[in-house]
């Protein structure tokens, strides 16, 4: 039995509805096993103990939507004409990207990405990966990299036809494979790029994968206005209409931005109780305009689609769009939204207690080295989650009742020595990119 003992804090047990109490957290072979002033009362002379005086305890955070593969662009030179629109920006950057991963750049970008967001205190990441030259057991390598941090993660490939029948069946199949192995941190879904890149036939196969092994869609729907051009060209309907009439959605699916989806679209998603991850950072980054997420239900969860790993900071911004937008909206929106992502996750991992601090729950929680300036309670946590806690505050991490980070380092890898690796790793990546043309996939209807 292993026993960790998370003593002297404040404790956010809950974020929907938010719920506030004071005392310790006792850990018991990897859950929550009691919370309250007497937690610690028996606690054995070997349990590992935590010292969270002064500190606020959260459940961690949980990216609903990322892009791992992304991570050693950071500050990469750009040497090709601007894109002009969301089309190009893919043509000229990320399927340039993706092609130039090799299998050690795809295990060292997981690594890369997991450690930034395991020290902004995320402990789940939902990823959307693609690297056509290397997809044969991509799934595992990022597995791997993040179990070895000791992240959980919701892991699937993006299938795609734009770069060839040969590479969509390789996806289909890594996807396939991937589900059918047994992993200690890691779950799966089946990954599909956009509906403007695959082909009834693709969906198809994708969708059948899916009901073989019990797993959702993960896919990226209307994140720019080509994609619904293309859906009304070639099929006479709308991005989500073509998902639900192929039969995506009979298995619980994560839709990616909707930014571009109009009311019935929307009510559909309502409707059928699909998921949609939010990812505000990266649409006014690409310019692609702003999602109607505060239309879309209760299942909005939040990504940061491969910007960087930090959920305060999507969870801050996707609040000051939408009140922007609409100042019926309230700082509590966010905290849902933080709160549905953890829901992502949990049903994916089947722990519906996943994103709370009670008795049975994952032991996954952050301890925010946090002194607030006034009362903190479940009345004002939104007020202090919008307006105070960051990422900076982030000092200890637990995931599945494991210490990942303490005192603000991870503590299961040897970080200096995998940065660098990380750095050699993004200079020949960027060589490599700098051999790959643009691509010349086209959607129809125009970019």
């Amino acid at each position: 039995m292993s026993e960790t003992l998370i003593a002297g804090a404040t404790v956010v047990t809950s974020l929907d509805p938010p719920a506030v109490t004071s005392g310790d957290v006792l850990v018991r072979d990897g859950r929550v096993a009691v919370v309250g002033a007497d937690a610690g009362t028996g606690v054995g002379a070997a349990a590992e103990r935590i010292d969270a005086s002064g500190c606020v305890v959260i459940p961690g955070n949980v990216i609903g939507h990322h892009h791992l593969y992304s991570a050693l662009a950071r500050g990469m030179p750009y040497r090709l004409e601007p894109p002009e629109t969301f089309v190009q920006i893919l043509q000229r950057i990320w399927w340039r990207l993706d092609r130039a991963l090799d299998a050690d750049g795809v295990w060292l970008s997981a690594w890369s990405g997991g450690a930034d967001a395991l020290l902004a205190g995320t402990t789940t990441i939902v990823d959307h990966h693609a690297s056509p030259d290397a997809i044969d057991g991509s799934l595992d390598r990022i597995a791997d990299a993040l179990e070895g941090l000791g992240v959980r993660s919701v892991l699937c490939y993006e299938v795609t036809d734009r770069d060839g029948p040969e590479r969509a069946a390789a996806g289909i199949e890594e996807n396939r494979r991937f589900l059918q192995g047994d992993h200690d941190l890691a779950r799966g879904m089946v990954g599909v790029h956009a509906s403007f890149t695959v082909s009834q036939d693709t969906l198809g196969a994708c969708i059948e994968v899916g009901r073989e092994q019990g797993a959702g869609i993960h896919v990226h729907v209307a994140e720019d206005e080509a994609d619904q051009r293309d859906c009304l060209a070639r099929y006479a309907c709308r991005v989500v209409e073509r998902l639900a009439d192929a039969g995506a959605f009979a298995e619980p699916a994560l839709l990616a931005h909707c930014v571009h989806v109009n009311e019935r679209e929307a009510e559909l998603i309502r409707e059928l109780g699909v998921w949609v991850a939010h990812n505000p950072r990266s649409n006014m980054n690409n310019r692609v305009g702003r999602a109607p997420a505060w239309a879309l239900g209760h299942d909005v969860a939040l990504g940061t689609d491969g910007i960087d790993g930090d959920l305060f900071a999507e969870s801050t911004t996707a609040y000051w769009r939408a009140h922007e937008e609409d100042a019926d909206v309230t700082p509590a929106w966010a905290l849902e939204r933080v709160a549905s992502s953890a829901r992502l996750a949990g049903a994916a991992w089947g722990e519906p207690l996943l994103g709370r601090v009670e008795p049975g729950a994952p032991a996954d929680l952050v301890v925010l080295a946090y002194d607030p300036p006034t009362p903190l309670t479940g009345e004002n946590l939104a007020g202090h989650w919008v307006y105070g806690m960051s990422a900076e505050h982030v000092r200890d991490v637990v995931v599945r009742g494991r210490v990942a980070v303490r005192d603000r380092r991870l503590a299961t890898a040897a970080e200096a020595e995998l940065r660098v690796r990380c750095r050699d790793a993004a200079s020949a990546l960027w060589r490599r990119m700098d051999e790959t043309p643009a691509h010349l996939f086209e959607p129809a209807g125009g970019a």
